[in-house]
């Protein structure tokens, strides 16, 4: 069951990221005037990054269950809580918590902790 529950959050980890990324290419970026056009582009990777890295993130709860070494479960999980925890924290401050991300982001946390 816990292994499930890991790649659950795996699986959900990956879902918020793309969605992350679509919404920002299309919704924020689309609509946005930032100059100078260097700035723009910076703004848009540093987005991007967040969005690879959610993926990575979402991509070793999947493997976590067959690493086969229960230290390295529990640091990748814990890093995972950590990453996502810190998200959505941060998204429900900057929101209010108006924004439907910041629950997606702790669902992420509480299936990774029920698998830990």
């Amino acid at each position: 069951m816990r292994d499930m529950l890991l790649q659950c959050a795996g699986a959900s980890a990956i879902i918020v990221a793309v969605i992350h990324g679509i919404l920002g290419e299309t919704a924020v970026f689309a609509r946005a005037t930032i100059s100078p056009e260097r700035l723009r582009i910076l703004l848009r990777l540093v987005w991007q990054a967040g969005t690879v890295a959610w993926i990575g993130c979402g991509g070793l709860l999947i493997a976590a269950p067959s690493m086969g070494s229960e230290p390295a479960r529990h640091w990748t999980v814990a890093t995972a809580v950590v990453v996502f925890g810190f998200a959505a924290g941060a998204n429900a401050l900057a929101t209010r918590a108006r924004h439907v991300g910041w629950v997606m982001l702790a669902g992420v946390v509480v299936l990774a902790a029920a698998g830990y």
